[in-house]
């Protein structure tokens, strides 16, 4: 049974760790990219196209943000990946919940996901605000269910 629209504010990440309640997948954001099918793939290869092993647009970002609590897994994760010693690359599992915060309402899967870029915002005495950490992605292919 479909119902009406979602709210974009209750989901769970899970780094391929299998725990997205733990408070370092506290993530306050979820960037999604445009997910895109080569006009090329699409007319020659449809059955590429459809599984998502194509993309259009070249290379696909996922970005995750959340508030710095000095926890240092994604730094550790990001300096790996920058020496060249990254562990496998991880499946990350996005999943959007009903209001009830217990149905799922589906789920992304971001196959062999590697992180590019880690960010942090500024640092602001007269503002006050939460310091944020964003770790950008790179991955091979999307699935939802």
């Amino acid at each position: 049974m479909i119902e009406g629209p979602h709210a974009n504010s209750n989901f769970l990440v899970d780094l391929g760790y299998g725990d997205p309640n733990s408070f370092s997948s506290g993530f306050c954001e979820v960037v999604f990219p445009e997910f895109r099918i080569a006009p090329s793939v699409a007319a020659e290869r449809p059955d590429q196209a459809e599984d998502g092993r194509h993309n259009g647009g070249g290379s696909r970002f996922l970005i995750l943000r959340r508030g710095a609590t000095g926890a240092l897994d994604l730094y550790d994760w990001w300096n790996k990946a920058r020496r060249g010693k990254a562990p496998k690359a991880q499946t990350i599992k996005v999943t959007l919940l009903a209001e009830d915060h217990a149905t799922v309402v589906f789920t992304w899967y971001f196959r062999r996901a590697r992180p590019v870029s880690l960010s942090y915002s500024p640092l602001n005495a007269m503002q006050g605000g939460v310091l944020i950490e964003s770790i950008e992605l790179t991955f091979d292919s999307m699935e939802m269910r």
